[in-house]
């Protein structure tokens, strides 16, 4: 559902007596969307809408180079497209919530579905007492008598 079907229909549920809450609810978002979407006439909600389909965007000069690696990658979630940017351009300062929206819109945009694989397991039977054994590692940094670093490594079993 894009956003002005999404708003059409916050009206048209709003109007058959629902609440806002119930209307939230119906629709899978927030109430604070609901209201933002209820202060906006019909003719403040085009212009809005016209308006980020024109603006640039932050991700914009990168689009190209996240789009091959989306279509090579269909299975790259937008936390590595997030991480692989901020590798290559270390001046690059976006926030992580708009690397998602970017990749999702690039997804929509461009019909690249995302490609998922089931992981594969088995349960196994448990061993008789006494056979297994969990060993979880650490360590830890600690000053000796003559004020040198000593490391310990353990484990706890």
């Amino acid at each position: 559902m894009d956003k002005w079907e999404m708003y059409m229909e916050i009206r048209q549920l709003i109007k058959k007596g629902f609440s806002k809450s119930k209307v939230a609810e119906k629709l899978g978002i927030s109430r604070s969307t609901v209201y933002r979407n209820l202060k906006k006439s019909p003719s403040d909600m085009a212009e809005w809408l016209e308006s980020i389909q024109t603006r640039s965007k932050k991700l914009d000069p990168h689009k190209e180079l996240i789009l091959s690696w989306l279509r090579e990658h269909s299975d790259m979630s937008a936390v590595q497209v997030d991480d692989w940017l901020k590798e290559k351009y270390e001046d690059l300062e976006v926030g992580e919530s708009t690397v998602r929206s970017y990749v999702r819109e690039l997804r929509e945009d461009y019909k690249i579905k995302k490609e998922t694989s089931p992981r594969i397991y088995e349960a196994i039977p448990d061993s008789p007492m006494g056979e297994q054994l969990q060993v979880d590692f650490g360590h830890t940094k600690q000053k000796t008598i003559d004020n040198n670093d000593l490391t310990i490594i353990f484990s706890n079993c």
